[in-house]
């Protein structure tokens, strides 16, 4: 289902923060139950205090409310993270464009155990380029690196 309602702006931390936080711990427990919630709220802390302010992040928002997020660092997507409830309405794929019409190529990481995920960036043409067997904080949760070019 689309959504023309669409409005993707740039992140204002005064305002933007904790919504943003809140739709990104939403998000993860979902996508990313096998991480576990006391983990996920560690990571919290490095969300606000460390990714969101340094990225370059666009929010999108329906009828002036924020509903989701893409958050850049050069040309890698450091997450994208829908409201649970506003997932399916082709935001994402919206974040994505955005981002590839300014950037003209995007790579990213994603857990492997996160289907819906994998499934979606297939279905938009990345292209998985290598794996690792461990995350970033040296867990065994498989990751792989995708890519995509305009």
């Amino acid at each position: 289902m689309e959504n023309n309602n669409l409005l993707i702006r740039p992140f204002d931390t005064a305002t933007d923060l904790k919504i943003l936080s809140n739709i990104w711990f939403a998000a993860s427990m979902k996508a990313h139950p096998f991480i576990g919630e006391a983990r996920l709220t560690e990571q919290r802390n490095l969300i606000e205090g460390e990714y969101l302010p340094k990225a370059e992040t666009s929010v999108a928002c329906l009828d002036g409310e924020a509903v989701g997020f893409i958050s850049l660092l050069g040309s890698f997507i450091g997450g994208i993270f829908i409201a649970p409830d506003r997932q399916g309405l082709g935001i994402g794929r919206k974040l994505v464009a955005d981002a590839l019409a300014r950037k003209g190529e995007l790579s990213l990481e994603v857990y492997t155990e996160n289907e819906q995920a994998v499934h979606f960036y297939n279905r938009l043409g990345f292209q998985e380029v290598s794996r690792r067997a461990i995350d970033d904080f040296g867990c065994p949760f498989p990751n792989a690196t995708l890519h995509l070019k305009t």
